[in-house]
């Protein structure tokens, strides 16, 4: 296996909004000194001064333009219902399917926008991602002002560039839960080798698909993968618009992943699958690494998965 390759894995903790928006796992601070609500309760959050002016624009679930007057200096969280959806309100415990776009307070820049799945009310997630999420109905569109004691302990993340003690300008648009449909249009060839060999996946020549779609190979006979289950399984990953093999774990040990800190679309197809099921699965950008190109290597591209679950089991 070409270990430099797992610098991209589905995972990505270096970039992927789902490790960005975990207490200790971007800058350096105590999950537990992170505030989080009741299972059974709402946050309290109203709108304010700053957060009532942020303009935002943009198609809903991609890259919004966002505009204010900088610098913004935040004291405490204030939230602003931009668009209110009509479908269900999150809950504690809900896994929320979400497009988190962040900016810098000092200057408007963008800091990152990436796809996550953020569990609404989880331990462990600053409370300024907690609150675009927090009780509003799917298809909201919600913008947080949050002071720099909010997320990061007040430290900065130097990963996407917010410094030390900066306010950040959150917008998160709520989207309905991921689904796949069933693939059988334009489908790879799948090869697989003999043992320890890499299989061959071989893409039509196509558009790459629009839909999030997945086509069960092999079912498997064993235990059902579950929300933010630890899956051990064998992988290999495929740029549909380069062709190329960008990582696998063929070739060397299995991989494990817990379904909630991969990209949206790898822990979407492997809930609800069998330990033994062997699957392919397109998925597009806007549940990989988003549709901006410029905001992480493998943005903007539609990705192909061919996974075999090998095992699974419950979060400790």
């Amino acid at each position: 296996m070409n270990r430099a390759l797992r610098r991209i894995a589905p995972v990505a903790l270096a970039t992927a909004a789902a490790a960005l928006l975990l207490a200790g796992c971007a800058g350096g601070g105590d999950p537990e000194a992170t505030d989080t609500p009741a299972a059974a309760d709402c946050m309290d959050l109203s709108a304010g001064e700053l957060s009532d002016g942020v303009k935002v624009e943009g198609d809903f679930g991609g890259v919004p333009t966002v505009t204010f007057d900088t610098p913004l200096e935040a004291e405490e969280l204030e939230r602003t219902i931009v668009t209110e959806g009509d479908g269900e309100v999150t809950a504690a415990g809900d896994s929320v399917n979400a497009v988190v776009s962040a900016f810098a307070g000092s200057s408007g820049a963008q800091l990152f926008s990436q796809p996550a799945t953020i569990t609404a009310g989880g331990e462990g997630v600053y409370e300024a991602f907690l609150a675009g999420i927090d009780c509003v109905p799917t298809g909201t569109r919600t913008v947080t002002v949050a002071p720099a004691s909010a997320l990061y302990d007040g430290e900065g993340n130097e990963n996407v560039g917010l410094a030390k003690g900066e306010s950040v300008v959150i917008v998160v648009d709520v989207k309905e839960p991921l689904k796949a449909k069933e693939w059988t249009e334009d489908v790879p060839e799948v090869t697989f080798g003999a043992e320890g060999e890499a299989p061959t996946v071989t893409l039509p020549d196509t558009a790459p698909p629009t839909d999030f779609q997945i086509k069960v190979l092999e079912e498997g006979d064993g235990d059902v993968v579950a929300t933010g289950d630890t899956v051990t399984l064998n992988y290999q990953g495929t740029s549909w618009d380069t062709g190329e093999v960008f990582d696998q774990s063929y070739g060397g040990d299995p991989a494990q992943f817990s379904t909630d800190q991969v990209i949206q679309g790898f822990g979407a197809a492997l809930v609800g699958q069998k330990v033994g099921t062997k699957l392919i699965v397109s998925i597009p950008p806007e549940y990989a690494y988003g549709t901006d190109a410029a905001a992480a290597e493998l943005g903007g591209q539609t990705l192909v998965f061919l996974v075999e679950i090998l095992d699974t089991a419950p979060a400790a």
